[in-house]
């Protein structure tokens, strides 16, 4: 099969298109036939700093849509020729390829009134928003719950973009967006946010300018060292952080006096240990696909950049890493 990979760190560049034997279906796995796949950031990271095992080839991808093609013994969830999206395990094999391999009780039903490309946008982000907010956050799913106030730092990349959609049509939550060029703050705006800051400036200041001095829940998704003076203004006493990105340091001592809650959130953790929750994901993805079909939520796909091949990988890769993009960036096809 044909599949994208590398054998050694670097940059966009060390990807190469790869032909590899078809995966097996251990007895909880299905066999995908991917139609469309994105890039996250968890992508290009591990391409920098993740070695493949045993001099073999890498092949990543954490993003897909596609048709079953057949399952293992134990499988109950699905059957072959239902169309699925999920955002896969980072201790297997990943979607850049042909077929894949995936335990079921990570994959969803893909939302039917979307196309492949605009499903394969969704489902990581929309797993680590979910996560974020009824997991982490503990945010009440009752439109009638006590307000509140979210302030999304990152409003315009994968995550915000359903984070925020999320927020709005499930919680009771004020969202304010972080964006600082008009078109990101567009962007932001049409997916919902209540108000937009500029992350240019500090953000406490900038929250003070809009009339919200401090907030009760913050989900920092990006620069979280950069901001953390801003998150320690910014913050109510007895508030709550979400991160997850990978800052250098983060010394949670000088919340204490707050009594800050912080937590972090990785999507990959319960496929990673195999955790008894492990379905919640099935459902969760699910759930989505149905606010999806209802016309809740919407994709945030804004570029399909053709088809799956190392020179597109690389392209979009290289555009990941420069943290502008605007939601997200979806290959279609072999």
């Amino acid at each position: 099969m044909k599949a994208i990979g590398y054998s050694e760190t670097g940059p966009a560049a060390v990807l190469r298109d790869l032909d590899l034997p078809k995966p097996f279906a251990g007895p909880r796995d299905l066999i995908v036939r991917v139609e469309a796949m994105s890039v996250n950031p968890a992508d290009t990271k591990l391409r920098r700093f993740a070695a493949p095992p045993d001099g073999q080839p890498r092949v990543l991808g954490f993003d897909a849509a596609g048709v079953v093609e057949s399952v293992g013994s134990d499988v109950a969830l699905f059957r072959p020729g239902d169309e699925v999206f999920y955002a896969g395990d980072i201790m297997r094999s990943g979607t850049n390829a042909e077929f894949h391999a995936v335990d079921e009780r990570i994959v969803g039903h893909k939302p039917r009134s979307l196309s492949f490309a605009e499903a394969a946008a969704l489902p990581l982000t929309a797993i680590t928003a979910w996560e974020i907010l009824f997991e982490r956050l503990r945010v009440l799913r009752d439109a009638s719950a006590a307000p509140q106030t979210l302030l999304v730092i990152g409003g315009a990349g994968g995550v915000g973009s359903i984070l925020i959609q999320i927020a709005r049509r499930l919680t009771n939550l004020t969202v304010i967006a972080t964006a600082s060029r008009p078109e990101t703050v567009q962007w932001v705006e049409k997916m919902g946010a209540n108000a937009v800051i500029n992350h240019r400036f500090p953000l406490h200041e900038e929250l003070k300018r809009i009339g919200i001095p401090q907030v009760d829940l913050i989900a920092s998704l990006t620069a979280s060292d950069r901001h953390y003076e801003a998150l320690k203004e910014a913050i109510k006493p007895q508030g709550h952080i979400a991160l997850i990105d990978d800052p250098d340091t983060f010394d949670i001592v000088p919340f204490k006096r707050k009594s800050v809650t912080l937590s972090w959130e990785f999507m990959f953790t319960r496929a990673a240990f195999q955790t008894p929750d492990m379905i919640e994901q099935h459902r969760l993805l699910n759930a989505v696909a149905a606010m999806v079909d209802r016309g809740e939520l919407i994709t945030t796909l804004t570029q399909d950049a053709g088809p799956v091949t190392a020179a597109n990988l690389i392209r979009v890769h290289e555009q990941v890493e420069t943290g502008s993009g605007i939601g997200k960036t979806v290959l279609s096809g072999f």
